[in-house]
Order: C-alpha cells, then sequence, then structure tokens
C-alpha cells in the first residue's frame, strides 16, 4: 500500500542502509548522491509545484527525471560530466528499487535506461618537476603555518594522494619511526593500501609532528592536518591553501605553472613523472589505489602524446624536395607510365 511517506522511506534506507552496507561506497559518493536529489527535490517544488513533503515514488518516473536533468544543464548551468553524475545517483536509487517496489520494476528499469551523455575527455593537467619544486619553494617556512602548508603540499604530491585521503589522514595512519617509511592512504570505496615515504619527506613530516606534538599518544586519531582552531581541513581549505601558492609561483614563472593547477593535479603529476621514470604501470596502479589498469593507462596515452607533440615541434625537415608537388607531378612521362601501369 502506498503511503505519503514512501518516497522519504526508501530514500532514507537507500542513503544510510544500502549505500554505505550493501555497496560499500565512500561518504563522499553519498554527499553526492545526496546532493543529487536535494536538487530533484528543489526542481519538484519549483518547477513540478509537488511540495517535498507530498512527493512519492510514483513522481519518480522517467519523464521527471529526464526533465529534471534538463532543467540543471539550462537553469543551472550545470556541464555535461555533472549532469552525468546526477544520473548516475538516480539509476542507482532506481536499481535499488528493483528490489524493494518489485510492483513497479517497468518505471525503475525506465530511469536505468536513461542515457548519459557525450562528455570531451579529461585533459591531464599535471606538471613539471621544476614546476612541483617551485610551489614548494614557496610556503614561508619561517612561520609556523607555512611549515603546515609545505608539510602537507609535500605529502600530497609524493604520495599521490586524492584530496580527501589527505584530510581524513591521522598521526596513528604514517610509520616513519623506522624504515620503510609508509602512510597508510584510505581512499575510495573505504579501500586502504600502503604507500612509501621517501627521506626528505620524512624530514619534513618529522619536523611538523614535533612541532605540533602529534606524536603525542592521545593525539593519535587527531587529524594530521588542521586549521587555526584545531578542526580538520576541509576540501575547500586544501583547495586554497594550494591555491595560494601557484598563484605565487606562477607570478614567478608563469611557464612552469599553467592554469587550472588543482589539488588533483599534483595527484596526476606524480604518477606523469612515476611514467616517465620507467615505472611499471601496475605499480603505479597500486600507488594511485585504482582498482583497474585501464583508469591508470590515461597516463601512459597522455605521455604518449606529449612525446609526440615534442618531437613534432622538434622535427627539422632535411628532405630535398620540401614541397607539395610530387615527383610524378613534374615529370609527365614518369604520370603517364603510373597511369598506364596495369
Amino acid at each position: 500500500m502506498e503511503t505519503n511517506n514512501d518516497f522519504a522511506k526508501y530514500i532514507s534506507k537507500f542513503l544510510t542502509d544500502y549505500l554505505p552496507y550493501s555497496r560499500n561506497v565512500s561518504q563522499n559518493t553519498i554527499k553526492s548522491y545526496s546532493e543529487s536529489f536535494i536538487q530533484f527535490l528543489t526542481y519538484m517544488k519549483e518547477i513540478q509545484n509537488v511540495p517535498i513533503e507530498k512527493i512519492k515514488l510514483k513522481d519518480l518516473t522517467r519523464d521527471n527525471v529526464t526533465l529534471f536533468l534538463r532543467w540543471i544543464i539550462t537553469n543551472r548551468k550545470c556541464s555535461n560530466r555533472t549532469r552525468n553524475c546526477r544520473l548516475a545517483a538516480m539509476s542507482s536509487f532506481a536499481k535499488f528499487l528493483q528490489y524493494e517496489d518489485v510492483g513497479r520494476l517497468y518505471q525503475w528499469q525506465q530511469i536505468m535506461g536513461i542515457p548519459s551523455l557525450k562528455v570531451d575527455k579529461k585533459i591531464i593537467n599535471h606538471l613539471s618537476l621544476d614546476g612541483i619544486k617551485l610551489i614548494l619553494e614557496q610556503p614561508d617556512v619561517d612561520t609556523r603555518k607555512g611549515r603546515r602548508d609545505l608539510a602537507l603540499i609535500a605529502l600530497m604530491y609524493d604520495t599521490g594522494a586524492r584530496i580527501q585521503e589527505i584530510i581524513d589522514l591521522m598521526p596513528s595512519n604514517l610509520k616513519i619511526e623506522y624504515e620503510p617509511y609508509t602512510v597508510k592512504l584510505t581512499g575510495k570505496g573505504s579501500k586502504s593500501r600502503i604507500v612509501p615515504l621517501m627521506n626528505e619527506q620524512i624530514r619534513i613530516l618529522k619536523n611538523y609532528m614535533m612541532e605540533n606534538h602529534l606524536n603525542c599518544p592521545e593525539l593519535q586519531s587527531s587529524p594530521l592536518f588542521f586549521n587555526s582552531q584545531g578542526a580538520k581541513l576541509t576540501r575547500a581549505g586544501v583547495t586554497y591553501i594550494l591555491h595560494i601558492y601557484v598563484v605565487k609561483a606562477r607570478t614567478l614563472n608563469s611557464k612552469l605553472i599553467p592554469d587550472n593547477i588543482s589539488c588533483h593535479s599534483l595527484r596526476h603529476s606524480k604518477a606523469m613523472h612515476l611514467l616517465q621514470s620507467g615505472v611499471n604501470l601496475v605499480y603505479i596502479r597500486d600507488f594511485l589505489g585504482h582498482c583497474s589498469i585501464k583508469t591508470t593507462e590515461i597516463y601512459a596515452r597522455a605521455d604518449s602524446k606529449q612525446k609526440r607533440e615534442a618531437f613534432e615541434k622538434a622535427y627539422v625537415d632535411l628532405h630535398p624536395e620540401n614541397d607539395s608537388e610530387r615527383l610524378w607531378e613534374k615529370d609527365k612521362n614518369l604520370l603517364e607510365w603510373l597511369i598506364n601501369i596495369r
């Protein structure tokens, strides 16, 4: 029997039970899916004039979802990529409802059949080794904040960590008392991996931890990197910190610091530098925490394109015939002979 709150009932079960426990998805994915449904509820209220408290599962139709996806592109100016992310949330919910509300199986399959839009392939935006070095030279190590920022950015690059992995780090995740030095990163799907740390990184980390008393047993579960109030840094906070030093570095040498550098660019940069140093793609996959080697192969393709463009730029035409006219176009007898070949 349908009730007035069946949508609220099932969306709550989907977000708080199915996703974290049955699917083992990360909290970031759950937040993203929650935002998708908040936008859908907003659309239903503002455009379809259906109050949030009166929305039912019967309102979750292919037509409404399709119109909602069109609305976020035209009214909210979202990209095709964001639109596809919203569709992924709706499709995942419909997949869940196949087993929770079998009586409307066709309705859920109709939503799951909505196609994604084509998106441009992501450009691997990365820095050269000199570019990374220039950014790491910008924090003022004579200040407490500067020393924290250097430790943060250096660790993010050296480990190829995602921004959330850095934010979630605690002192207990580090093993820096003796070699081999490592850090435990927990990424997508709550999957953990052990990443090696180099001696230079260890020196920066040890000094930072000693200054902030992070070696104390009572602080082992506290954030490794925190703000002035002692709270864990946010994604926006880490992005802002990096942006400060990217701008400074670009002012000094714009050729080394391309536009649109983000925290993820440091991860891309580390992967490219490992590849260019001859590290096997399989090892890079494990280092980055990719589930599939296919994801890691984007770096190999980007590196091949970069090498080809470099070769083309450096190419010098040494051939004596440099115009577009072919030999047989100059020699009419040769041209006639070619035409008459049987």
